[in-house]
């Protein structure tokens, strides 16, 4: 019973946004900590593929299920892995697209600072929704209105 409280609704989902957006903050902190390092390539994953993979497991879980219980079954990629108990490992590539500066560094300042902003409101968004879910299991449970 516990099992399908855990994977029914939109909890799945948030918790693998919040896995996601929580790795990639230390991706995107690593990036920015490096802005100075001579010859330093910043890293990223790509936001749109786990956007699609997440919308087709949605899709998928929806057909089977009606979309109102059963874990996701998201398949790991070239660039996410998934461990256990919502672990997420990534493997970042480097994206290009920014003009290497004279000293070989390709950071863009403003292209980090958006993505770390973009990426903190889908992190906040996830935690504070997923708290809001498992403070509404605990008043079920509880019994108390």
């Amino acid at each position: 019973m516990i099992s399908d409280l855990a994977s029914s609704g939109a909890l799945p989902v948030l918790q693998e946004v919040y896995s996601f957006a929580g790795a990639r903050q230390r991706l995107l902190a690593h990036n920015i900590a490096n802005l100075q390092t001579p010859g330093f390539k910043s890293l990223d994953v790509s936001v749109r593929r786990f956007r699609e993979d997440l919308a087709k497991a949605v899709a998928e879980r929806r057909s089977t299920t009606g979309g109102q219980h059963g874990e996701l079954g998201i398949p790991d990629s070239d660039e996410i892995e998934r461990g256990p108990e919502g672990f997420m490992r990534l493997t970042p590539a480097t994206r290009g697209g920014a003009p290497t500066l004279n000293s070989g560094n390709d950071s863009d300042v403003e292209r980090l600072m958006q993505g770390l902003a973009e990426n903190t409101l889908a992190f906040r968004l996830a935690s504070d929704l997923i708290r809001r879910e498992n403070q509404l299991l605990h008043t079920a449970i509880s019994q108390r209105v």
